[in-house]
């Protein structure tokens, strides 16, 4: 009778090995699926320690050790969605799903109408929230801010040009005349900023004097002659360039305190020329850095490697919005699975170890792009034959255990 209990065994273990490959085979397109192995091991009947036959000992059949889960790397593959991110390595997204914290690999994320990260199953995607464009410090909901970039004032701007050192110099004792193109050399403009977001016309005028050797006058006006209540134009001072046509170092020529005609906070900028120079070739602007913009809304979102997430703005502005973290575990192997592609952990997993993407040992992030399975269909498919094999011998060895009873039972 022992040979049916055999059997039987290997019936049940070739029957949980067809439910692991069915399982796995039907996830092969569940995005951050991990497939799972199972296990098996060899069973005997108990001896007494020193009683052992001596003669061998026959088995009693198998058993289903554990049916081991295999967290090695899906194919990542691109989406059109930026909020879309793929893990590359070690790691897991960190979720908030109905006051429980769970793990995944599933990085397929979309906002909420209250602006958090979720995952399909309205899981809160966990991180570290920024504020002002600067990271908190503590985990939590990451929750991305739909509102207005508030605006900011310039308050310094770099104009890196070339004026021509072999023009005509201006007659010694020229007036200045923004709108008397023979009192100056050159003029070039750039829109400046105020505090409620308006733009504003600077322009500046660069005069060439007789007998100034490589110093030029700089000039300004601000919206032509209209545009502000306080000061309209001035001169901002003197650009002097050494022998080899290089600007000396730190040059910069405030304009003032300028009193707006829209009610903004009366506000002077800094004009910086690092990088002028002063060659005998056309005089021409190379670069033009503003540190003020206007107010802008949110019109894409973008995530680096290091899951830091962007808000990218109307006004050509980018924003820090908060930075995606990964969990890993000292034994994943144990984490229970819980569904809805999720995991949690339990004393054999070992406690969360959270940080940021690519360091101590987490992998990388790829945004726009999700990680695929990881279940290799042919080689489940076959496995599925040999499970299948496996469960019509266990099969056979009952019905042979059978004839053999029913001849002896015919003596």
């Amino acid at each position: 009778m022992s040979t049916f209990q055999t059997a039987i065994s290997g019936l049940q273990t070739a029957t949980s090995d067809l439910q692991v490959l069915g399982n796995n085979i039907s996830n092969a397109n569940t995005v951050g699926f991990k497939q799972s192995n199972a296990e098996f091991s060899d069973a005997y009947a108990a001896a007494i320690a020193g009683n052992a036959p001596t003669n061998g000992q026959i088995g009693i059949g198998t058993q289903v050790a554990t049916v081991a889960q295999q967290f090695s790397q899906g194919n990542i593959q691109s989406t059109s969605n930026p909020l879309d991110v793929a893990i590359n390595g070690n790691g897991f997204f960190q979720f908030d799903h109905n006051g429980s914290t769970v793990y995944g690999r599933n990085g397929q994320f979309q906002l909420d109408s209250s602006g958090y990260v979720i995952d399909s199953n309205g899981g809160k995607l966990i991180g570290i929230p920024a504020v002002s464009g600067t990271l908190a410090g503590a985990n939590g909901p990451l929750q991305i801010t739909q509102g207005m970039q508030a605006p900011q004032a310039t308050s310094g701007l770099v104009i890196d040009l070339n004026l021509n050192s072999g023009t005509t110099p201006v007659a010694s004792g020229t007036a200045f005349s923004a709108s008397d193109p023979t009192t100056y050399n050159y003029s070039t403009s750039t829109t400046v900023y105020d505090s409620l977001g308006s733009p504003h016309l600077l322009s500046t005028y660069y005069q060439l004097v007789s007998g100034a050797g490589t110093n030029w006058n700089v000039y300004y006006s601000i919206d032509g002659t209209t545009g502000t209540s306080g000061i309209t134009s001035g001169k901002l001072g003197s650009l002097p360039f050494s022998a080899t046509g290089t600007v000396s170092g730190g040059i910069s020529l405030n304009t003032g305190t300028l009193t707006w005609a829209d009610g903004a906070t009366p506000s002077s900028v800094q004009v910086g020329y690092t990088g002028s120079t002063s060659y005998a070739t056309a005089s021409a602007v190379n670069s033009v850095n503003d540190n003020g913009y206007a107010a802008g809304s949110l019109t894409n979102l973008a995530i680096n490697p290091n899951g830091d997430i962007y808000g990218q703005y109307s006004n050509g502005q980018s924003s820090l919005l908060g930075q995606i973290t990964l969990t890993n575990f000292a034994a994943p192997q144990f984490l229970q699975r819980a569904g809805d592609n999720y995991f949690v952990e339990t004393n054999a997993s070992g406690v969360p170890l959270t940080g940021s993407p690519s360091a101590g040992g987490l992998g990388t992030l790829q945004s726009s792009a999700v990680e695929s399975s990881n279940v290799d269909l042919s080689t489940q498919l076959v496995d599925l034959i040999v499970a299948q094999q496996a469960y019509q011998a266990n099969a056979q060895t009952i019905k042979t255990q059978n004839s053999v009873l029913q001849t002896l039972l015919s003596l």
